[in-house]
């Protein structure tokens, strides 16, 4: 069931407005309510979650936004950007101005979202049902988790394991705004304090969601999500400990094929977590807008997107599936992202092998698998020939093979520590500015260097 996508958007529910007793031409529309109605019933604050999960799908964030920044930053000559907009082409020349609107609204959507989930956690007492109150809590610290990583991970410098990072973050706001006069003009948080209140509100995630949540966050989602933000940290014992608990835990397994876990109506048995898209609102899949040829929803570039030939190279093996999960359409295009009214894929499970194969090999254990046994797992999937053994290397190519175009680019360069073309992997052009107008606003604000 795609339930979010058919609730009325509780933005509208949350545009209030503030009715003076006296003045006879303060006039209420009809579709309008109260603050204190907005927020009275178990309801109406489950309404205000599932619009939480709309807002967090649309195309400025995880329906595309996010991935499209991530791999035209990364880019080196894998991809070619054909598309008329501006702001993706100064992401590709990493060249971005801080009047970018699709970087202001990556960073206006990712506030949105965590006022939501803010304004359900500072109104919980409503909710009288323990296991409701749990579970929506912990839908809640998921999201907000997943927001504030991704906003330190474009906004801020690369994290640095073993150090006290201390580099500007992204400000962290952790109560919700009804009321105008509510508003505040934050600093930047450290980075450090960022990762904090990540990792914290996705334990607390992991501790109240249960195994099974319909299409929304389960603990198992938040399990993988923490092994993400592990990884991206540099802290490979506990990436490896909750990939292995997803991998052993969830109900998720493997799809067969690999093209099956990709342009699915309904979620896969491998997603862990994947934002819902139908027909009604596939506007909001700029995946596909971007990635897909014109004949399948995506846009006159034909693709925006370009696949180049030097992507090939990443492949060993002529037998490999994900060698051919390619189209032609005016010119080449990943067929991941070809239906324009699928799901999202966010959280895979392929994504946990990976995970734990990395982390394994790097501490020298073999918790779940060795390394080689999980990397051959997907390769076996894919029609690839087995490896006897791997190194780091290995690994990471096979990373790249299996997660290519999902958003991952700029990220793992940067947790890496590799350098993009003539660029170190901490430039400050790989790096989005504080968009112009929060500068303008919000006198607290420092901007990045460079911008």
């Amino acid at each position: 069931m795609k339930k979010y996508n058919y609730i009325i958007i509780l933005m509208s529910l949350l545009t209030i407005f503030f009715v003076g007793c006296d003045d006879n031409l303060d006039i209420k529309p009809e579709q309008a309510i109260s603050k204190e109605v907005a927020i009275s019933t178990p309801e109406n604050i489950h309404k205000i979650l599932i619009n939480a999960y709309g807002v967090a799908r649309s195309s400025s964030s995880y329906g595309g936004g996010i991935a499209l920044a991530s791999e035209l930053l990364a880019n080196d000559g894998d991809l070619y950007w054909n598309g008329t907009y501006i702001q993706p082409g100064e992401y590709n020349e990493k060249a971005i101005l801080t009047d970018n609107s699709f970087v202001a609204s990556i960073w206006l959507n990712g506030y949105g979202i965590s006022n939501h989930v803010n304004i359900v956690l500072d109104n919980l007492a409503v909710i009288t049902d323990v296991t409701d109150k749990d579970v929506t809590e912990g839908e809640a610290k998921f999201l907000r988790g997943l927001v504030y990583f991704d906003l330190a991970r474009l906004f801020a410098k690369p994290y640095v394991s073993g150090s006290v990072n201390s580099q500007l973050g992204v400000p962290i706001v952790l109560r919700g705004v009804l009321d105008p006069s509510q508003i505040e003009f934050p600093k930047r948080n450290t980075l450090e304090e960022v990762y904090t209140q990540v990792i914290a509100d996705l334990k607390d995630a992991y501790t109240l969601l249960p195994a099974s949540n319909d299409i929304f966050a389960t603990k198992y989602s938040a399990a993988a999500l923490l092994a993400r933000v592990y990884l991206q940290k540099g802290d490979y014992a506990n990436a490896r400990n909750m990939a292995d608990i997803v991998i052993n835990e969830s109900p998720a397994t493997l799809t067969t094929t690999f093209a099956q876990a990709f342009n699915n109506l309904e979620n896969s048995n491998e997603d862990l977590f994947a934002w819902q898209i139908t027909s009604q609102d596939a506007s909001s899949n700029d995946f596909n807008v971007f990635w897909a040829g014109s004949a399948f929803g995506g846009r006159v570039g034909n693709p925006d997107v370009e696949i180049l030939s030097q992507h090939w190279d990443i492949y060993d093996d002529p037998n490999d599936k994900r060698a051919d999960f390619f189209y032609k359409a005016k010119w080449w295009c990943t067929t991941k992202w070809k239906s324009q009214f699928a799901n999202i894929p966010m959280l895979r499970l392929a994504e946990m092998y990976l995970t734990r194969a990395e982390s394994n090999f790097r501490l020298g254990t073999v918790t779940g698998l060795s390394p080689v046994k999980d990397v051959n797992i997907l390769r076996q999937r894919s029609g690839a020939a087995l490896f006897i053994t791997v190194d780091l290397a290995t690994i990471l190519m096979e990373r790249k093979r299996e997660l290519s175009f999902e958003g991952f680019a700029l990220f793992d360069a940067k947790r890496l520590k590799q350098n993009i073309g003539s660029l170190p992997y901490d430039a400050n052009n790989l790096i989005l500015p504080i968009p112009r107008r929060e500068i303008d606003v919000n006198k607290n604000l420092t901007q990045n260097d460079g911008y």
